[in-house]
């Protein structure tokens, strides 16, 4: 069935028409990840059809190319009609951004065609759930959008699409989520890359071999297949875990209530050590939680290294080898190089409370190098993993009594090839660790009216932050480190856990030196300062 009115010249139309618009439109959307970057042109090298009843949808791919070379693809779902309208409210565009994308119909006799985001069309969504249940393929120009479901999707939620209403998450990410009732949730890719989405890949693992309870169970998957055969993860249904927000929401919420109790004891002045006793005693309901974040986090990489991993070679552990290394030094030095290149030119521009140590971290930039020479150049003794990747605070859900582990995408900034890399587990303690220390300074540089900063008492509260962020990363580390005693990817002596550890506590605080710089230069303070915590400290 062509769309309602508009015939087969409809597909022609759309190579011809969408790719003017396409540049608007994308750039107004918020999981558009490359809105600095000029577009040199959009081209439409694929579309799937999608129809049910009076539903006429297309999953439209597109080419994007920028100025200075380089290119990606995104996947656009669409729902074509004579109007605008939706009958779901989603994320609203970008101010100025057009809403739809028009196309000519018959014999160009000015009747036109509105698309409009199919994410926020309920039968659309409902589609998509009654496909993945059915396993459904569904064929395109150039390849076909393949769907499939795991054993976890139980009896129970079979016939789901039809009772289900599906509610679009508008949570500001590069993807985009939809929650069908309190039982299911879809995450919808943007942008694809070839290969296996590790969302996909670990989510599966945990799920079906390994059985870990505390990430989202995978139910199913879209797939975009390729002409020549190329596979692109395309989407992933997920179990929907009831939570009352995100291990970061409730972090602030703890570190918040502590800054206003020790706020108050005395305005001025250093931390004093008579009051740590009670300010000890306000941070103890937290640190327990803390304690069972460290103990999850242990128990998904004890799942990650299991017996079941040792049976798929994408999971089975391997050891460090001197190529790894060098390709990791290597890979460490440009990254360091590209950072504080962007250091030295942004550094006039920065606020005054960064100002005072990019001196200091510039001049450290042997030291930080050498460091990771250090660390690199000697044997390390353990096994590297699958990982989660891009371990922080924001990649948990709280429940109200436990954690729950999710988004094991990867650093969305990185090729897919190399999230799928095998690398040590403490690269997720350290990236945790880092996320503790912006908690901690997170309420002291944002405008959020829950702490009550002011002249008097910011020197006392950055002294708290230190204090706390040191007290939370000590309990976090005791608990992991105990319930991961004895496993291969934990260094023999305490040394050299410490050693490794500090050497990806060093790499993440760079690598997030050159986010800030590009995205949030009021918080580049924070990283500044982890970088010259951890160049001061042997130990953690």
């Amino acid at each position: 069935m062509a769309a309602p009115g508009f015939g087969k010249e409809l597909f022609s139309n759309l190579k011809a028409e969408l790719p003017g618009q396409l540049p608007a439109y994308l750039k107004g959307q918020r999981w558009f990840g490359a809105k600095a970057r000029e577009l040199r042109g959009a081209e439409v090298v694929d579309f799937i059809t999608l129809e049910r009843d009076a539903l006429y949808a297309l999953i439209v791919m597109v080419k994007v190319e920028y100025e200075g070379g380089g290119g990606d693809l995104y996947s656009v779902p669409l729902v074509v009609s004579r109007d605008p309208g939706s009958n779901l409210k989603g994320e609203p565009g970008a101010p100025g951004a057009p809403a739809a994308l028009t196309v000519s119909g018959r014999g160009g006799g000015g009747e036109k065609a509105t698309l409009s985001d199919a994410l926020k069309n309920e039968t659309f969504l409902s589609v998509l759930l009654d496909a993945i249940e059915r396993g459904l393929v569904f064929t395109g120009e150039a390849g076909e959008l393949v769907t499939s479901r795991t054993h976890a999707l139980s009896l129970q939620e079979t016939g789901a699409a039809g009772s289900l209403r599906p509610r679009a998450i508008t949570a500001e990410q590069s993807n985009s989520s939809v929650a069908y009732g309190d039982r299911l949730i879809l995450k919808f890719y943007r942008r694809l890359e070839e290969g296996v989405n590790p969302d996909l890949e670990v989510g599966g693992f945990l799920t079906e071999k390994a059985h870990y309870q505390h990430t989202p169970q995978l139910l199913g998957a879209l797939e975009y297949r390729s002409a020549r055969g190329l596979r692109m993860t395309q989407g992933i249904l997920q179990g929907f875990v009831p939570n009352q927000g995100d291990a970061w929401q409730y972090t602030m919420k703890s570190i918040s209530s502590f800054y206003n109790e020790v706020g108050q004891s005395s305005a001025e002045g250093s931390v004093a050590a008579s009051e740590t006793g009670t300010a000890r005693a306000l941070i103890a309901p937290f640190l327990e939680s803390v304690g069972l974040l460290a103990r999850r986090t242990a128990e998904l990489h004890l799942a990650l290294v299991s017996a079941e991993a040792a049976t798929e070679p994408d999971f089975a552990p391997e050891p460090f080898d001197d190529k790894f290394q060098r390709s990791f030094e290597d890979a460490l030095l440009e990254l360091t190089n590209r950072i504080f290149w962007q250091l030295r030119h942004a550094q006039d521009r920065l606020p005054e409370n960064a100002k005072a140590k990019v001196e200091k971290v510039l001049a450290s930039e042997p030291q930080i190098i050498e460091r990771f020479h250090a660390a690199l150049s000697r044997p390390i003794r353990a096994v590297r993993t699958r990982i989660h990747g891009d371990y922080h605070l924001g990649q948990v859900l709280y429940t109200g009594a436990d954690f729950v582990i999710i988004d094991f995408e990867g650093e969305p900034a990185r090729p897919l090839s190399q999230r799928r890399l095998k690398r040590s587990p403490l690269q997720d303690v350290a990236g945790m660790l880092r996320s503790f220390h912006y908690a901690a300074h997170a309420p002291l540089l944002a405008s959020t009216g829950s702490v009550n900063v002011d002249a008097r008492n910011r020197e006392k509260l950055n002294g708290w932050a230190e204090v706390w962020a040191k007290w939370v990363s000590d309990r976090y580390l005791e608990a992991y480190l105990k319930t991961a005693r004895g496993a291969e990817f934990l260094p023999p002596s305490r040394e050299e856990i410490m050693a490794l550890l500090q050497l990806h506590v060093l790499e993440k605080a760079v690598y997030e030196l050159g986010y800030e710089l590009n995205n949030r230069p009021g918080w580049v303070a924070i990283p500044l300062e982890g970088i010259c915590k951890t160049l001061e400290s042997s130990n953690l």
